[in-house]
């Protein structure tokens, strides 16, 4: 989950897995991230903060072709353990060049609040820069730990994406002025 690749980890890749195979155990839905990529129609996905790899993982199992990336070993690490036939890079999400575009660039689980602080207009271009023409950039995170949805809708504007839609939830609950958590889908001029 973090931007940066340190070489050590400071996330427990699977403690942090079993978290989401105990909510899924016990009937909680943890693939609300997969279920609105899918509604938008990639055919291919980068995973940006993959962390173990759960979104990507379901994002594949529903036919789409997905790269994960993430800055700790460890999530990786587990990535890998768990889905050894997806493609999974350790990388510093504010410096990543993969020399491919993506239909979508994902980032799930407040990976702009895990980039070091003032960073983050760095970590947009560097998504943006990974968007096909006409690319949607789809973020959620919590407002309320110092990077804000004005800050990060500028820095996707001065990367040259325009919102299309928000969200209050993942599963589309209508956005609210002053909410305390929003997902947000830029869009890349078309070609």
């Amino acid at each position: 989950m973090g931007a940066d690749a340190t070489g050590e980890g400071e996330w427990d890749g699977d403690r942090y897995q079993r978290r989401f195979d105990e909510l899924a155990a016990g009937g909680a839905d943890v693939h609300g991230e997969a279920a609105l990529v899918s509604r938008w129609g990639p055919s291919t996905v980068l995973d940006a903060g993959c962390g173990t790899g759960r979104v990507a993982r379901e994002l594949a199992g529903r036919g789409i072709e997905v790269v994960g990336v993430d800055g700790d070993v460890s999530m990786v690490a587990t990535a890998r353990r768990l889905a050894p036939d997806l493609e999974w890079i350790v990388a510093d999400l504010t410096r990543l060049e993969l020399h491919r575009r993506f239909d979508l660039v994902l980032m799930a689980g407040n990976v702009p609040l895990f980039t070091p602080e003032g960073t983050q207009p760095a970590l947009v271009r560097g998504c943006a820069h990974h968007l096909a023409d006409g690319g949607h950039l789809v973020a959620g995170f919590q407002l309320d730990r110092g990077y804000t949805l004005g800050k990060y809708d500028e820095d996707c504007r001065r990367a040259g994406l325009e919102l299309v839609a928000r969200w209050a939830t993942w599963a589309e609950d209508p956005w609210a002025e002053g909410g305390p958590y929003a997902v947000s889908v830029h869009r890349a001029p078309p070609g």
